[in-house]
């Protein structure tokens, strides 16, 4: 079956990553589709935007405008290579540090209906202060998708990895070779959107059964560590 993300395998980043494609077809069944209605007419930022390919997908999903940052040059190169002109001009990759970005836009006065925070949240230690900022965005759902620690209670467990891989955290210092991070516990998370005045809605990624779960080895992984979905939306009054 066809999915969204298979014009990848076009450019060369992809060309014998089969398995990167359907994966990320498959999370973009769970993380853009069943979202259309709100993303439509919808301006967005994404965080942590790596080449693209989610802002891609907002922009086709009927998003009026995306804005995007990403820390690593070369990544935000690439999407200069992505097909579809026009969906193209619905985007602005940015290269920047994804918190300068959030205190000026926030000192600015920027609002947003939606944000991706997608893969980005296990790879800082400053959690709520990335929630406070994006909170002060006004947007009405934000879709982060992460790393979750399986420890109970509201917890954050530290660890270390290298900045010279895309896919980890980029440097905190110059220079720096291994940054530290923080995977919060569902709990944690839940506790944080709380204090800000948002409710959390986890996705239920169980529903995805036998060869529908291949290639999504994270999201069901049994210690330490999970990968999981959650909605963050304005409490009500």
């Amino acid at each position: 079956m066809a999915g969204f993300f298979d014009f990848l395998t076009a450019l060369p980043r992809y060309q014998d990553d089969a398995t990167s494609v359907d994966r990320l077809n498959k999370r973009h069944g769970m993380l853009i589709a069943p979202l259309r209605d709100e993303i439509a007419g919808a301006r967005v930022l994404d965080l942590a935007a790596h080449d693209g390919r989610w802002s891609h997908a907002f922009a086709e999903a009927g998003a009026r405008e995306v804005i995007a940052v990403e820390g690593r040059a070369e990544l935000v190169a690439r999407y200069a290579h992505f097909p579809d002109p026009e969906l193209r001009q619905k985007v602005d990759l940015r290269q920047g540090d994804i918190f300068d970005a959030l205190e000026e836009m926030v000192r600015k006065g920027e609002t947003f209906d939606v944000v991706g925070v997608l893969g980005i949240f296990y790879h800082i230690m400053d959690h709520f202060r990335l929630l406070r900022l994006v909170t002060q965005l006004k947007p009405r759902v934000v879709i982060v998708d992460s790393e979750f620690s399986l420890r109970p209670g509201p917890t954050i467990t530290l660890a270390k990895e290298k900045t010279e891989k895309h896919l980890n955290a980029i440097e905190q210092v110059d220079g720096q070779e291994v940054a530290v991070i923080g995977i919060p516990s569902r709990a944690a998370t839940a506790l944080m959107a709380e204090v800000l005045g948002y409710q959390t809605e986890w996705l239920d990624w169980d529903r995805l059964k036998g060869p529908e779960r291949k290639n999504l080895f994270d999201y069901y992984r049994p210690e330490r560590k999970r990968r999981g979905t959650c909605l963050l939306r304005p409490a009500s009054p």
